[in-house]
């Protein structure tokens, strides 16, 4: 009984965690719904687009899709080619899944310096969007620091695979749905 405790507290603790990055996304996601659809109307009914339409959807596309990253990561809702899924065993799939993340994890952390880099120079050199003039920085930190997240999310993803798989749930190779793995 007390295990089961541990795992729903750790279950809650994690679907707290993913709230915040989940609700960017989905505030991204209806703000570029409704600047479309204003861009919309206001082209078709007095021919007077938004000027600056191209750029929010830029800027609300960067948002949504580096804040769901972390997310998305921990979840394992990561597109899977599973071509060789029958060769591994339950054990060898969970190396094997614990193996790739720790090294996707790895990995991620130089994009994320050098998008931090970028960031520093377009704040030096005072970069700003074209129509709206917000400084570039300020969504080049964003994308740095999520991907900063997503590269630690990967690699505790691949530890908990290593020591603690309950924690993630079963290897995708041995998981019916995305709904069994996690914190989902």
């Amino acid at each position: 009984m007390g295990g089961n405790d541990k795992a729903n507290k750790i279950s809650k603790a994690g679907r707290w965690l993913a709230f915040v990055p989940s609700a960017v996304a989905a505030g991204a996601l209806f703000a570029l719904m409704v600047m479309t659809f204003f861009d919309v109307v206001l082209r078709s009914v007095f021919n007077d687009p938004v000027e600056s339409a191209t750029e929010m959807t830029r800027l609300f596309m960067a948002i949504m899709v580096f804040s769901a990253l972390p997310v998305i990561s921990w979840r394992g809702e990561h597109i899977v080619v599973d071509l060789l899924d029958p060769v591994f065993g339950k054990r060898l799939a969970r190396a094997r899944d614990a193996a790739i993340n720790l090294v996707c994890g790895i990995v991620l952390y130089w994009p994320a310096m050098r998008v931090w880099q970028l960031a520093g120079r377009a704040r030096e050199y005072g970069d700003v969007t074209e129509y709206l003039h917000i400084p570039q920085f300020y969504i080049a930190y964003f994308i740095a620091v999520a991907t900063f997240a997503t590269a630690v999310t990967l690699f505790a993803r691949g530890v908990c695979f290593a020591v603690f798989p309950q924690w993630v749930g079963k290897p995708v190779s041995q998981s019916e749905s995305s709904e069994d793995e996690g914190f989902a």
